[in-house]
């Protein structure tokens, strides 16, 4: 069976398994159970395979908790981040799930000691509260211990069945894919709430593009607004490990999301010191101040949210926002995120933002913030997207790249909103790898192509007030039926001649029926 067949098997068996088992629970209810199983069993034979290194004569999931010694449990916490005891491993919790009575309050148990396991060493704030959401008492699982139980059980050997082959071979490939499938199909039918956590796979990948674009190595890169966690991790699926020195940081304000992003971390082997992701208002409560710049940063900020903004007096010296002179308004913190980013933003990296289309061309502060952004030069391109790419929105948002080392002063606009740059599919439209492609060739020159890319002096921006609407500068093409009017007019003149001959053939078979 090929990588593609495989991956595709493995999707329809989990979405079978999510679906299945639920019962009446609502799907975006019950994500957090069948996630959490995913993770479970990914860690305990991550962790099975780390304990082993490779040598078949040592079955760890047989041996007794006993014969662990403190100087194993030591070392392996400092390289995984982790412990899980043979007694604790999924396998073994699994093979007895139908039959354990206590199911539900083991597995409380075993997740409390697992992430107990870290409390004192540097791995500690990446382990602590991952299961948080795997809530094993919660009524929604049933009202009965008996009922929880079997609905427990029946994840556990659902997500134990799934055949990801050795685990050394292209298991950990398979079980980062599975996981955000699963996220991503969670999402699709959440609504608009799935779409704040999670971007879709073809738009990450143009945005990681963007923002790593000829930059041979970066050392870490950021998302302020990381929802699941999908943004950062399309730009390790499209570059070497090596090419992100430092790792990557991100800040989550759902607590949930928070958690699944971690996990989402760890599914794609990212260890718990390659990655640093924080809770917390990115706006009011930044983390990472210690840690900037950053050479990559991407970002799907919500659109248009309501924050604090001039309500605190304090925020107009914020580092972040003091240079544009004013804050963004209260009822659309859009542009906060913007100079966030920016603030954040090393001296030789870009910045690629998902942006509400409104924000550029809105007066008032957003414009106040436009013109800080062009007469500093920060705005090297802004791209059009087609409508209906993202989970919970139809709009067509734009992508804001910024940039601290432009080599001249003009700004470029890509309109990538036309019917050849997206494909539809049932629920939402895509972006198809050569879309991409034709994206990136266009940032990449910037060339003026007609109808699709041109750069645009500062001049005429400033002159058109600052406003950074791709369609002021990139006229659409006119689809409209071409008429020939030289032929139009020749067939008028055929068409009268002929209803005149008609006219007078008429006028004869009268004057002979009268005669």
């Amino acid at each position: 069976m090929s990588s593609t067949q495989q991956r595709a098997d493995l999707q329809r068996q989990i979405w079978q398994i999510a679906n299945d088992v639920r019962g009446s629970v609502d799907g975006w209810d019950f994500k957090q159970y069948v996630l959490g199983t995913l993770f479970y069993r990914f860690i305990s034979e991550n962790f099975t395979n780390f304990i082993e290194g490779g040598d078949d004569s040592i079955k760890y999931a047989e041996l007794s908790d006993e014969v662990i010694t403190e100087d194993i449990k030591d070392d392996a916490i400092k390289t995984k981040g982790y412990f899980i005891y043979p007694s604790q491993l999924f396998a073994n919790v699994a093979a007895s799930a139908n039959t354990n009575e206590n199911l539900n309050t083991d597995l409380a148990a075993i997740f409390a000691t697992i992430e107990s396991s870290a409390s004192g060493y540097d791995s500690e704030k990446d382990i602590k509260g991952l299961f948080a959401d795997f809530d094993t008492t919660s009524n929604r699982l049933g009202n009965t211990v008996k009922d929880k139980n079997s609905r427990l059980a029946a994840v556990l050997k659902g997500v134990a069945g799934l055949r990801f082959g050795d685990f050394q071979d292209n298991h950990i490939d398979l079980f980062g894919d599975a996981y955000e499938f699963l996220i991503s199909n969670y999402a699709a039918n959440a609504g608009k709430s799935g779409g704040e956590f999670f971007t879709p796979q073809n738009v990450s990948r143009l945005i990681a593009r963007l923002a790593m674009h000829k930059q041979t190595s970066v050392n870490k890169i950021y998302d302020p607004a990381c929802g699941s966690g999908s943004l950062l991790l399309q730009a390790k699926k499209h570059f070497e490990s090596h090419i992100i020195e430092e790792g990557f940081f991100g800040q989550e304000i759902n607590h949930t999301t928070f958690n699944l992003a971690r996990m989402n971390m760890f599914l794609h082997n990212i260890n718990y010191d390659k990655f640093n992701v924080q809770l917390g208002n990115t706006l009011t409560d930044p983390h990472f101040q210690d840690d900037k710049p950053f050479d990559a940063i991407v970002s799907n900020p919500p659109y248009s949210v309501k924050w604090i903004g001039s309500d605190d007096p304090t925020l107009i010296n914020d580092e972040r926002f003091a240079p544009a002179g004013v804050l963004a308004p209260k009822s659309k913190a859009d542009f906060a995120f913007v100079l966030h980013a920016l603030s954040y933003l090393s001296s030789k990296g870009r910045a690629a933002i998902v942006c509400f289309p409104g924000i550029f061309y809105r007066g008032g502060a957003e414009k106040k913030i436009r013109q800080y952004l062009v007469d500093n030069n920060y705005v090297e391109t802004v791209i059009s997207l087609a409508p209906n790419l993202f989970f919970g929105t139809t709009i067509a948002v734009n992508i804001l790249v910024l940039s601290k080392h432009k080599t001249d002063t003009s700004t470029q606009f890509i309109d990538a909103s036309g019917e050849a740059y997206f494909k539809k599919e049932t629920n939402n439209n895509v972006l198809t790898d050569k879309h991409i492609e034709d994206i990136m060739q266009a940032f990449d020159s910037k060339k003026n192509v007609e109808h699709f890319a041109r750069s645009v002096p500062f001049e005429e921006i400033a002159a058109n007030d600052y406003n950074l609407s791709v369609s002021s500068y990139v006229e659409a093409k006119d689809k409209r039926e071409q008429i020939d009017i030289t032929r139009l007019n020749e067939e008028l003149k055929t068409t009268v001649a002929r209803i005149d001959q008609l006219r007078k053939d008429i006028d004869a078979i009268v004057a002979e029926i009268e005669a």
